[in-house]
């Protein structure tokens, strides 16, 4: 069969849950009312609130969600247990979870004066909760940093075999992506002190992008071992000091042009697959289930599916970005419909066209050996070849997209975490800014500092495989606890009386299974290799501890909504 023909069944269904269960959650669940006057409307100051047009914010939105996460965890999860339960969960997921939870986060926002979804939770369930919730916040920002930096770095110092005898990666990503963030300093800096057009420095610049992609092979930077540390060890405190960085500088110097190509970077990737996809002729060769239907075929599957896909289907990060910009540009309430609900349909295609490179090769080629994004850029340089473009050059291209959209991901997760890392400790002033800083960028690097052996082998294993497992159940168990948060908003305030009923029940199996898969994590890394139970010892104790953790933080959280959903409500302000 024709990838193809799965990629437009996809779009078709997704484009039909949009006129259907989008209208449902539209004008029955949240009743959106462009009479109700937005926040960015009421407090406008060309600063955090400024109504924007809805093409321009779902740009924006897209470009801020649809990070490496729906490209990592279809890969992960599709290669594990085939590509039609992985299929199947991007789509139930998107249209009657992932969609609802970042349309739920955003329109409860916009009813809220734009508070985030973690003052919403404070206003509508208590102080308490509010804690518990800014700490689970902070833990997962924190497995996002590590899982996606460790997974980046890899290409800087790891090579893919295209055939031919050419080799792509490694220093010449490394060199590529080192010219890329020059690049918008450059950009950032003309456009501050020039009369340079935002219109004539994307016609200059983002052809230089491309540039910096085939000068880098010519020029390829090793990096070589510092002081005892692996390669990619070094690139790791590299990456963070960038983030570090990023997140003290003038935001006109780095993030608003690096975010501005990164954007346009993002969708041509997306055009690349699409237009390759039309003229390759690709066929499904990876097997649609990696295991037999009998004993062992619903195990481990349920419940590490769920969590393995993460991004692609639902994520609880979503949340922090729908409620904490978006919602503060939604210039008339009827837009949530396509800012929140069609931008997460939009990232289900993003993961599709993931969940295809796994889908177009065979179960033993070489490549899927290989970490998530080197299978992406794969899958990318097939696509361009089909155009004339050569292999090499398309899948540096793809690596590089990869790293592009991890650098949009780290740069959103490093200043969210020194803003909650503020709101805890009411450091507000330069201390608590860069203390909040030293430490969100401080903890990564210590955590990326171990090494983490396989409990039953002892082999050693790669840090973004490990921490992606706890990334994927945080991440999920931050979207249940946030729908948690709309649906006592929506009990409290919707008219319509069962409305909290469409985000309690994705609430709920959310939590399940993120529970669960913590649970069963942290039983097999208490596992040792003959069989025996405890503490794994050394720097694998680091996992059993955080799914520990984790899963006190979820159920203390839940703990606390129960007690709230018993009392009146609290908010009066509110209105649905």
């Amino acid at each position: 069969m024709n990838v193809l023909f799965i990629l437009l069944a996809m779009a078709v269904l997704l484009y039909i849950a949009y006129r259907t269960y989008g209208n449902f959650l539209s004008n029955k669940v949240f009743k959106l009312d462009d009479k109700n006057v937005t926040p960015a409307v009421e407090f406008e100051d060309g600063l955090d609130y400024e109504p924007t047009d809805a093409k321009y914010l779902l740009g924006q939105q897209f470009s801020a969600i649809a990070a490496a996460g729906p490209v990592t965890g279809p890969i992960i999860a599709g290669i594990a247990y085939g590509w039609v339960p992985t299929l199947i969960w991007i789509t139930l997921g998107t249209i009657f979870i992932g969609g609802v939870h970042d349309m739920g986060a955003l329109i409860a926002s916009v009813r809220n004066k734009g508070r985030s979804i973690t003052d919403t939770v404070r206003v509508h369930v208590g102080n308490s909760a509010w804690i518990l919730f800014n700490l689970f916040i902070f833990l997962a920002l924190v497995l996002i940093i590590v899982a996606f930096t460790d997974i980046t770095t890899a290409s800087f110092v790891n090579m893919i075999d295209i055939g031919d005898g050419k080799m792509v990666g490694g220093g010449a990503i490394a060199t590529s992506s080192i010219l890329y963030l020059i690049l918008p300093l450059i950009m950032g800096s003309l456009l501050r002190f020039t009369k340079l057009s935002l219109k004539w420095a994307t016609i200059i610049f983002l052809p230089l992008v491309g540039v910096a992609i085939w000068v880098g092979q010519f020029i390829p930077f090793n990096m070589p071992s510092i002081g005892g540390l692996a390669p990619q060890k070094v690139w790791n405190i590299i990456i963070i000091a960038y983030c570090i960085i990023a997140n003290v500088v003038p935001v006109w110097l780095l993030l608003q042009p690096r975010g501005h190509l990164g954007g346009y970077f993002m969708y041509a990737s997306l055009l690349v697959a699409f237009i390759g996809l039309i003229l390759g002729g690709f066929k499904v060769q990876y097997p649609a289930f990696t295991k037999p239907y009998g004993d062992g075929f619903w195990t481990p599957m349920f419940p590490m599916l769920f969590i393995t896909v993460a991004c692609g289907a639902v994520s609880g990060f979503h949340a922090l970005v729908s409620s904490g910009t978006t919602s503060k540009q939604l210039k008339k309430e009827s837009d949530a419909k396509l800012i929140g609900y069609g931008a997460m349909l939009l990232e289900a295609l993003v993961a599709v066209i993931a969940l295809i490179t796994v889908m177009m090769v065979s179960k033993d080629n070489d490549v899927l050996s290989k970490s998530p994004n080197f299978v992406y850029s794969s899958g990318i340089g097939a696509f361009m070849e089909k155009f004339g473009i050569p292999k090499s050059f398309g899948v540096a291209f793809g690596l590089m997209a990869f790293t592009t959209f991890v650098y949009d991901t780290l740069d959103v997760c490093t200043r969210l975490g020194r803003y909650i890392f503020q709101e805890l400790t009411g450091m507000k002033g330069i201390w608590g800014k860069v203390l909040g800083t030293a430490v969100i960028g401080g903890t990564p690097v210590l955590l990326m500092s171990i090494s983490l052996t396989d409990p039953a082998t002892g082999n050693a294993v790669a840090i973004w495989s490990v921490f992606w497992k706890a990334f994927g159940a945080s991440n999920q168990l931050l979207a249940a606890l946030a729908l948690i948060g709309v649906t006592v908003w929506l009990k409290n305030s919707a008219s319509f009386k069962k409305a909290f009923l469409v985000t309690f029940i994705p609430a709920i199996i959310m939590f399940i299974m993120s529970t669960w898969a913590l649970l069963r994590m942290f039983f097999q890394n208490m596992k040792t290799a003959d069989g025996a139970f405890g503490f794994p010892g050394g720097a694998n104790n680091i996992l059993p501890i955080l799914c520990v953790l984790y899963a006190i933080l979820a159920i203390w959280m839940m703990f606390e909504t129960a007690k709230s959903v018993t009392k009146p409500s609290n908010a009066a302000n509110a209105d649905a």
